[in-house]
């Protein structure tokens, strides 16, 4: 099971980007996916995350109204639309799954399928 994250880059503050997640070795349909991310000397964090239904999300309140997750079923992908990006969204950027289905978590401990990240660099 695998999960390869893109789509990572540098971009000036203000600027957009779009993260892409691909799974394979399963399907991830009925599973809660998310994204997380990781800045240098922090802890990793949560960002956001969508349901296996795909009827719910959840984000840090740090990146609400700026990121979108979203998934596309039939391709075993989850996407993260970042726009107004800034300085401190600099990170390596994780996706992640669960088994599923279950709540939708918003906590590293409640996902069990980790890609291994793509880097967001915002500096102008």
């Amino acid at each position: 099971v695998q999960l390869q994250a893109s789509g990572g880059g540098l971009v000036q503050p203000g600027g957009s980007l779009r993260l892409s997640c691909a799974g394979s070795g399963r399907s991830f349909r009925y599973s809660n996916m998310a994204w997380f991310r990781q800045a240098l000397g922090k802890e990793r964090e949560f960002v956001g995350a969508i349901s296996g239904r795909r009827d719910a999300t959840t984000y840090a309140d740090s990146v609400k109204d700026r990121f979108t997750v979203s998934r596309d079923n039939a391709k075993n992908a989850v996407y993260l639309q970042m726009h107004s990006l800034k300085f401190e969204d600099t990170a390596l950027y994780y996706c992640a799954a669960d088994r599923g289905p279950s709540h939708l978590g918003r906590s590293v401990g409640d996902y069990d399928y980790w890609g291994r990240g793509t880097q967001v660099t915002v500096s102008s």
